[in-house]
Order: C-alpha cells, then structure tokens, then sequence
C-alpha cells in the first residue's frame, strides 16, 4: 500500500511538472513573437 502511494505521489508529481514546463514554454514562445512584432515595427518606423 506504502509502495503504491509513493508511485501514484511520484506520478502526479511528475505531471504536474511537466504541466509547468509547459506553461512557460509557450510563454517564452509568446515572448519571443512579441519581440519579432516590436522589432519589425521600429525598423518600419526607422525606414519612414
């Protein structure tokens, strides 16, 4: 009984983890695009 709740423990541990992970990928994804778009509009600014 003690073995499967550490597994069961360990398990949502993991999950939730990765969850995280994800989260802060796609907003480093989200992060990066907004940079494109401010970049790309100074240049366009810039060049006016």
């Amino acid at each position: 009984m003690s073995n499967r709740l550490a597994a069961v423990s360990l398990v949502l541990a993991a999950v939730l983890t990765l969850s995280a992970c994800a989260n802060t990928v796609r907003g480093v994804g989200r992060d990066v695009g907004n940079t494109v778009d401010a970049t790309g509009a100074a240049v366009n600014d810039v060049a006016q």
